[in-house]
């Protein structure tokens, strides 16, 4: 991890700002699939996910683990919106920022408007944008509400909305709650636990695509979660 991490601070600071969108997206996807190769992870991809040639695309998913950015961005190399606190998380937190990271305070409305004009400039630029709209992690195994702010610049740019289901699983199917960064859980308490474990599957499912023209950004939410809500098995 350590060597990992020092790469990535490497290639952070001399390779990556020479690159274009479309050489730092490769670069993403490759780091982020060897992180989880690192912690012994093995990933499962199903449904419709964002083509590599989609512009413009956002994808919102559940919350559970720091881990849901890397292992979305191995199937998808995406710019995340995340709270501050990641800034927190050490080396991981510097590489989230570095790779470009929109982070949000949430006490700060005006400051959500900024992020919001940020998400809005970086679809029409043809990038794919995610989110966790619970704002909190849980285990995987419920779903909190989706807060519908973050959701206007996919409308604002008529952007197709990938609703993505992420669960962490033991090799007999089990869910993980060890990979689940709870609020109280340190990040190296979560790193310490994720190392602990023999062997994990994460499991990432795609919905069909919600189309946003017309539609009002609540209802984009709503129906984002809907979908979230039955590729996990739970009752909307």
């Amino acid at each position: 991890m350590a060597g990992h991490a020092a790469l990535a601070a490497f290639l952070l600071r001399t390779v990556y700002p020479r690159l274009s969108h479309d050489r730092r997206r490769v670069m993403l996807r490759w780091w982020s699939a060897k992180l989880l190769r690192i912690l012994n992870i093995s990933s499962q991809v199903a449904g419709p996910a964002p083509g590599a040639h989609e512009r413009g695309a956002m994808i919102a998913a559940n919350h559970v683990s720091w881990l849901d950015i890397f292992l979305v961005s191995s199937v998808r190399p995406t710019c995340f919106i995340a709270k501050e606190e990641v800034l927190e998380w050490g080396m991981i937190g510097w590489i989230a920022q570095a790779a470009g990271t929109l982070f949000i305070r949430k006490t700060e409305w005006r400051h959500a408007l900024r992020i919001n004009e940020v998400v809005a400039a970086a679809l029409a630029e043809g990038q794919c944008v995610g989110l966790f709209p619970e704002g909190i992690t849980t285990e995987g195994d419920t779903l909190l509400k989706f807060h519908s702010s973050l959701f206007q610049p996919a409308i604002a740019n008529d952007a197709h909305v990938h609703p993505a289901a992420i669960r962490y699983e033991r090799s007999d199917g089990s869910l993980c709650r060890e990979i689940s960064f709870r609020g109280e859980r340190t990040f190296m308490e979560s790193m310490r636990l994720i190392i602990d474990e023999p062997a994990v599957v994460a499991r990432i499912s795609f919905a069909a695509p919600v189309e946003t023209s017309g539609m009002h950004r609540r209802q984009v939410a709503a129906t984002t979660r809907g979908r979230v809500a039955a590729l996990l098995g739970i009752a909307d």
